[in-house]
């Protein structure tokens, strides 16, 4: 029986993703009912639906964070992310390319008729202080345990 390790990524705080909505459903009901006084310019309803776009595209970044996963395996490595599902073999993978980003390191897995990319754990600093990891963490398996480590 073949030993699988898996990587996820790490999660960031929701608190974001909140105050966006909550933002988005103030500035819409403001507009709202401004609109039943008068006449509302029509960058305002621009603004508001800039808000709401914004708030679905943070919403949907912490749900494929939520749905990603790397499985290690034998026979090869898959990569699944709630939007896509991609499975190389080993010998399928033409190039891994990596390159140093803001957080972590940029790493793609090339194959001959698929692909995928991730991040490597990288820590996000404001003023001198951790205020945030993101990427993927390294998790081990010993036994039945997965164990996170850091590096």
């Amino acid at each position: 029986m073949s030993e699988t390790k898996t990587f996820s990524p790490e999660l960031l705080s929701r608190r974001g993703e909140a105050t966006a909505w909550s933002l988005a459903v103030v500035a819409a009901a403001g507009l709202y009912f401004l609109s039943l006084r008068q006449p509302v310019p029509y960058w305002a309803w621009f603004f508001v639906a800039f808000l709401v776009f914004s708030a679905a595209s943070i919403s949907l970044g912490n749900w494929v964070d939520r749905r990603t996963f790397i499985h290690l395996e034998s026979g090869g490595v898959a990569f699944e992310n709630g939007l896509r599902s991609t499975h190389l073999v080993w010998n399928e993978i033409k190039e891994v390319r990596t390159a140093p980003a803001r957080w972590g390191i940029s790493v793609q897995v090339i194959g001959v008729q698929s692909h995928f990319s991730f991040s490597t754990l990288g820590e996000m600093q404001f003023q001198g202080q951790v205020r945030g990891q993101t990427g993927l963490t390294k998790m081990t398996q010993t036994g039945q345990f997965l164990t996170y480590s850091r590096p």
